[in-house]
């Protein structure tokens, strides 16, 4: 009979085996991806900042071609050849713009000339609502000053440091020749930068499917992803085209509004404002912004009320108001639609980097995106943030 005694059990007791330390799990960062992606960014903004001369009217070019597609495949199926088609309906669209254009120079011009004179009115009220001379602020300003004339009138006199010389600094003077030199400078860079975005337009247009035919070739060797290729460049096409037809109709209901509104008011050049308010509603939140400060400044001059002012500014934001709420959703598709923070973002983003014309592209881009990340598994979580 075996007996264990105390000595036995401390034997087993340390022959135990110790306890499992508990490591803590690290999850492996890739910073060095993730560093190589930031600076990839970077990269890309800084080349298309860098190269806007090119990717602009490109851009706008493919925009346009997008927008007139469907009338030139309309022409084609006429008999029409499809050059001669996107020539004909480039030329109706370029001549309609310019006929416009100079039906309203003489107004247009002519409320330019009264800007400088809108600027002075408005700086002569602002002077005359500033506190009068009794007040409290200004009579410790009058004192302060005279102060300070007796402190110099009693303290010694003041005297140059030897060696310093007095310098003046004259402005240059205004030459007409170099103001004019820039300017036309400036006008023949905006038109040979139009002239990039017509000929871009005709050419996608005359080639037809030829691009496309080439992206699904380019695409890969499998059936899958030369569907997929389709699928996403027809729904490219057709959110730009959707949002290009809704953008105008909305367009020229606001510019139509805006100029029937402001004949009513009696505001002077109302036809022109009505033209200006159907370009700046292109441009999301900046354009109604642009509009109601300019006409609320014109309507001063004209009327010399606050009331006029206020009523005029009511009018254009209540118009841009109740079309890009109301008449914008209705005409737009849901699946087209996209939620206000990621509008306002891009358009700030495609702003900054493209000014004036990064604001119209920028919601065309937009949508783009939107669509191929509703077409590619990996990037729909993008695409329903984007969406509403």
């Amino acid at each position: 009979m075996h007996i264990t005694t105390t000595h036995d059990k401390a034997d087993v007791a340390s022959e135990a085996p110790p306890p499992v330390q508990r490591l803590p799990v690290i999850a492996p960062v890739r910073v060095r991806s993730f560093s190589l992606a930031v600076l990839a960014l970077l990269a890309v903004l800084y080349t298309l900042h860098w190269a806007s001369a090119v990717f602009v009217p490109v851009l706008l070019g493919v925009m346009l071609s997008h927008a007139l597609a469907p009338l030139v495949d309309r022409l084609e199926r006429l008999r029409l050849p499809r050059a001669l088609a996107a020539a004909l309906l480039l030329m109706s669209l370029v001549g309609g713009f310019g006929w416009t254009a100079y039906t309203l120079s003489d107004d247009a011009s002519a409320l330019l000339q009264s800007l400088p004179a809108a600027t002075e009115k408005v700086r002569a009220a602002m002077a005359a609502r500033r506190p009068d001379s009794h007040g409290a602020l200004a009579q410790v300003q009058k004192a302060a000053t005279q102060l300070e004339q007796a402190a110099a009138a009693g303290g010694p006199p003041t005297t140059n440091s030897r060696g310093a010389t007095r310098v003046v600094i004259e402005r240059p003077r205004f030459n007409l020749q170099d103001y004019l030199w820039t300017g036309t400078l400036g006008l023949l860079a905006g038109v040979g930068q139009a002239l990039v975005v017509v000929f871009v337009a005709f050419f996608l247009l005359a080639s037809g499917n030829h691009f496309r035919r080439k992206l699904v070739q380019i695409a890969g060797p499998t059936f899958a992803k030369r569907r997929l290729t389709v699928q996403t460049l027809d729904e490219i096409g057709a959110q730009v085209q959707r949002y290009l037809l809704v953008q105008v109709i909305t367009s020229a209901a606001v510019g139509l509004s805006i100029w029937l509104a402001f004949l009513a008011v009696g505001l002077e050049h109302a036809a022109v404002w009505g033209a200006t308010a159907f370009v700046l509603d292109f441009i999301p939140y900046v354009g109604a912004t642009v509009l109601a400060g300019g006409a609320s400044l014109v309507s001063f001059v004209q009327f010399g009320t606050v009331d006029m002012v206020l009523l005029v500014a009511g009018i254009a934001l209540g118009v841009h108001t109740l079309s890009g709420n109301l008449l914008m959703p209705w005409l737009s598709s849901r699946s087209s639609r996209m939620n206000a923070v990621t509008v306002f973002i891009g358009v700030l983003a495609f702003g900054w980097l493209w000014g004036l014309c990064g604001l119209l592209l920028g919601v065309p881009i937009l949508a783009s995106v939107k669509a191929v990340c509703a077409r590619v598994d990996e990037l729909k979580p993008i695409g329903e943030l984007m969406g509403t």
